[in-house]
């Protein structure tokens, strides 16, 4: 057996700590790189942002992917810990996993191929607080053609991130289904809708005071002129589920405990949880540059939700004089 390991550049201490245990199991094993040779699985770090950056990088997507969480912020996508890995290290060298296929969206702008998606496809002007202008069509017929602040495509993974902070619903992630949300239209009767995942998703006259973008998976941005397309894209991604136990209802109650909590804090607050829940741990400096507030209120915001418990500190393995930021483990 053969297993790659991939995030070795983002997270030395974890891969070398992941190859040792295989040392020891007499599994073979090799740092993922754009060269490197065919493997029975792929052991991706980084949580769920690490498996996304994985499936967007690769061009081999039939090899399964196990991923793994350093932390305890694990999600739909990254089931186990670091700490908790040895333990299923026989399952995985028997190969007694379940695989899952995941879906994926497949992207063009302006005609243009993107790489495919995981999460969600949302389009949006340049600027923040300016309305877009766009025509909505499924299967070549007019949904609606509307005024607001955006509109997200999701699949079922995607529908607990970006999706439902925006109000759309939340997809059991076996659903055949992609969902469609207008964000903040001014039609105050425009809903979010369901459509089968075989659609043609086609967002078109896309128009603003400034140019649009593209953003996928909330990573990266691109410009577009007129028109954005999304439908299913083949091969699925293909995730090892090593825990039974670990079902979608549990993570979603999770998601449901943060979006309760969320009612109740300041903005600054809100922002910071919703940031480590998409993006995962993170340190201090990180949250400042990416969610643009000042350090000073960072910092009062990172007191307030540790305090409350929601978030918890831990040191950097990369750097020991840093500290590491990210949601607690809700049971």
């Amino acid at each position: 057996m053969q297993i790659g390991i991939y995030g070795a550049g983002i997270a030395e201490h974890a891969a070398k700590s992941i190859k040792k245990i295989l040392d020891e199991y007499e599994i073979k094993s090799f740092l993922v790189t754009k060269k490197s040779r065919q493997a029975d699985c792929i052991i991706v770090l980084g949580g769920d942002r690490g498996v996304r950056n994985y499936f967007h990088n690769t061009s081999d997507s039939m090899v399964p992917v196990l991923g793994v969480s350093e932390g305890e912020a694990v999600g739909f996508l990254a089931q186990i810990e670091l700490r908790e890995f040895a333990t299923f290290v026989n399952v995985l060298k028997r190969q007694k996993y379940e695989v899952e296929e995941v879906p994926r969206l497949g992207v063009k702008i302006d005609g243009k191929n993107a790489y495919p998606v995981l999460n969600d496809v949302a389009v949006f002007a340049s600027k923040s607080a300016m309305l877009m202008e766009h025509t909505l069509r499924v299967n070549e017929d007019e949904v609606w053609h509307d005024n607001g602040d955006g509109i997200i495509v999701s699949t079922p993974i995607g529908s607990s991130a970006y999706s439902m902070s925006a109000g759309g619903p939340i997809l059991f992630q076996d659903s055949a289904v992609f969902e469609i949300i207008s964000v903040n239209s001014l039609d105050i009767t425009r809903r979010p809708i369901i459509v089968s995942n075989d659609s043609s998703i086609v967002i078109d006259d896309i128009s603003a005071r400034l140019h649009c973008e593209v953003v996928l998976d909330g990573l990266d941005r691109y410009k577009v002129n007129k028109t954005v397309e999304c439908t299913q894209f083949f091969p699925s991604a293909k995730i090892i589920r090593l825990k039974k136990d670990r079902t979608a209802i549990s993570v979603l109650a999770k998601k449901v405990h943060l979006a309760e909590a969320l009612l109740s804090m300041p903005p600054s607050s809100k922002l910071l949880l919703k940031t480590l829940e998409y993006e995962g741990a993170l340190t201090q400096k990180d949250l400042v540059n990416k969610t643009l507030l000042p350090g000073r209120t960072v910092r009062l915001a990172l007191s307030h939700l540790l305090k409350k418990g929601y978030v918890k500190k831990k040191v950097s393995i990369r750097d020991a004089r840093q500290k590491i930021y990210e949601i607690s483990k809700i049971e």
